[in-house]
């Protein structure tokens, strides 16, 4: 069976007694009843993870000994920022959790004219705090030891004025920083495009339930967004996204 992974914002050194921070420990010995002598994996963002084994259990938290560092990674080469129109409920977790277990590797929340969803202020950054908290979930169960960025709510109006990637295409080979924009009206898909040897960075801009307005997609374009369509049929928001992502780890990516 898999080890529980823990992610632990803290310094961890190899050989040293840790006592985890207490959300942690309350989910170790609380939600997953682990007990003194069971192994666990802790990983603090800084690259590779720490076998560990629970040593105390008690009111006043809970220690482990921290046994050794391994330098492992499980990035994908493709640098990937999702840049995802916010939806409603449970949808915007479920694309961002999943988002970072197919190797997403920032994340940018958008508000669009026809987003349902209008968050702003205190509420916005209550909703990337806890977006932040899914992306971490994720990859304490998906084995990734570099934690994805959420970053701070934008107007899709505001955003697209700050982005400087070049996206020209040239015989149908994209630049090494790449900005695609999805669309049911997109002539192109996926397969049309060859990713370059020197693999950049790439940015796949999502839209809401309702879509891009045409104004919105017209300013995408003028960033040198590429529309891209999947297939012929119209994908849901929670859905385009996450088969966007996938489809380019198997064209380009690790798959």
């Amino acid at each position: 069976m898999t080890l529980p992974r823990f992610y632990c914002p803290i310094e961890i050194l190899a050989g040293q007694i840790l006592e985890l921070p207490s959300a942690v420990a309350h989910h170790a010995a609380r939600v997953l009843r682990l007990e003194p002598g069971d192994e666990v994996v802790l990983f603090n963002g800084d690259g590779g993870e720490f076998t560990s084994v629970i040593s105390r259990i008690s009111k006043q938290g809970v220690a482990v000994v921290v046994e050794r560092h391994v330098q492992v990674e499980r990035e994908s080469p493709l640098t990937i920022l999702l840049a995802q129109a916010v939806c409603m409920g449970e949808k915007m977790d479920w694309i961002v959790q999943k988002a970072v277990e197919l190797g997403v590797t920032r994340i940018q929340p958008l508000i669009t004219k026809q987003s349902v969803v209008r968050l702003s202020g205190e509420r916005g950054e209550k909703r990337v705090s806890h977006l932040q908290k899914v992306v971490i979930s994720a990859c304490e169960q998906c084995g990734r030891n570099h934690v994805p960025e959420v970053l701070p709510l934008a107007t899709l109006q505001n955003w697209l004025g700050r982005q400087t990637e070049s996206c020209r295409t040239s015989s149908g080979s994209l630049s090494p920083d790449a900005c695609f924009m999805l669309s049911p009206f997109a002539t192109k898909g996926l397969r049309d495009f060859k990713h370059p040897s020197n693999i950049g960075s790439i940015i796949l801009l999502v839209g809401p339930e309702g879509g891009f307005t045409e104004d919105e997609e017209a300013a995408a374009m003028v960033a040198g967004f590429i529309p891209l369509r999947l297939g012929h049929r119209i994908l849901r928001t929670e859905s385009a996204a996450l088969a966007a992502v996938g489809a380019m780890q198997a064209l380009w990516g690790d798959y």
